[in-house]
C-alpha cells in the first residue's frame, strides 16, 4: 500500500502540494472547553504537530510552515507568553534530535532578537544540527509577522540603493521577494488555518499571494491525520490559474500530459 492509499487520498502524487503553510488556532480554547489552563491546549497542540509533520514528510511536501508566536502575541497575557517560551524551549530540546534523525531540516523565521539569549541559542543549535538534512523542511515562524518581515526587506534594499550597489530602477518583486525569511523556498500553495477564524493574521502576506486558502472549524490539537486528508484533498480538486483563465489552464495540463 502506497503512502497515498494509506492516508486514504484518492488524488495523483503530481497533484499534492508542495508547500503547505499552517496558523495552528484554537489550543487555548481547547483547553478551556475542558476546564483546563490554556496552557494545556498549547502542550497537547505540540503532540498534533509532532503528527502533521511526520505526515507531511511521508507524503513527500517539500516544505511546512507553521505559524507558532506572532508578533502580536506579546499583548496576550504576560503568565501564558512566558509558558510558551518556556514550551517553545522545551519542544525545541526534545523534538529537534528526532526531527534530525527522520532527515527534517528546520528553519526558525522571524525576529528572534527579541527573545531571551538562552532561546535564541537554542534556536540557532537546532538550525545548525539539521542545516545539511535534505528531507522536510520545517519553517517555524515565531516573533513573525507579515509587515515585519516586508519592511525589513525593504531596508535592506535601500541599504543596497544607498550604498550605490543598485539603482531604484532594478528594485523588482523579485529583488524584494529574494530578501524575505524564506527567499530560498518556493511560495506556500496551501494555507490551513484552524479553529475557525477565516483570515490570514499578518502571516505571509506576500508568500501567501497565489496561495489556496483552507478554514476549518477543527481547533488545532484535534487536527489530526484525517482533517490534514480533508485540507490536501480540497486543494487537489481545485484549479489553480494564476491569472488565467479556466480554459488556458486545462489547455496548459492537456499540453503537459500529451
Amino acid at each position: 500500500m502506497s503512502v497515498i492509499e494509506q492516508y486514504k487520498l484518492d488524488i495523483p502524487v503530481e497533484n499534492l502540494p508542495k508547500h503547505v503553510a499552517i496558523i495552528m488556532d484554537g489550543n487555548g480554547r481547547w483547553a478551556e472547553r475542558r476546564t483546563l489552563p490554556r496552557f494545556s491546549g498549547h502542550r497537547a497542540g505540540v503532540e498534533t504537530l509532532r503528527s502533521i509533520v511526520q505526515m507531511s514528510a511521508e507524503l513527500g511536501i517539500k516544505s511546512l510552515t507553521l505559524f507558532a508566536f506572532s508578533s502580536e502575541n506579546w499583548r496576550r497575557p504576560k503568565k501564558e507568553v512566558g509558558l510558551l517560551m518556556e514550551l517553545f524551549m522545551t519542544a525545541l530540546g526534545r523534538e529537534v534530535s528526532r526531527l534530525h534523525e527522520t532527515g527534517v531540516k528546520l528553519k526558525i523565521i522571524g525576529d528572534l532578537q527579541a527573545f531571551p539569549a538562552k532561546l535564541q541559542k537554542r534556536i540557532n543549535d537546532s538550525m545548525h544540527l539539521t542545516k545539511d538534512n535534505a528531507g522536510l523542511q520545517v519553517n517555524i515562524a515565531a516573533n513573525y509577522g507579515g509587515k515585519w518581515d516586508i519592511v525589513q526587506a525593504t531596508k535592506k534594499i535601500v541599504e543596497l540603493v544607498n550604498n550605490g550597489e543598485i539603482t531604484s530602477d532594478e528594485v523588482t518583486d523579485e529583488l524584494l521577494n529574494e530578501h524575505l525569511c524564506m527567499c530560498d523556498q518556493p511560495e506556500p500553495d496551501l494555507f490551513i488555518r484552524t479553529g475557525g477564524e477565516q483570515r490570514i493574521s499578518n502571516f505571509l502576506i506576500w508568500q501567501l499571494a497565489y496561495s489556496e486558502l483552507y478554514f476549518t472549524r477543527v481547533l488545532w490539537p484535534d487536527f489530526d491525520r484525517d482533517e490534514y486528508a480533508k485540507a490536501i484533498t480540497s486543494f487537489a480538486t481545485r484549479q489553480r490559474r494564476f491569472g488565467r483563465t479556466g480554459a488556458q489552464v486545462i489547455e496548459s495540463d492537456q499540453r503537459e500530459h500529451a
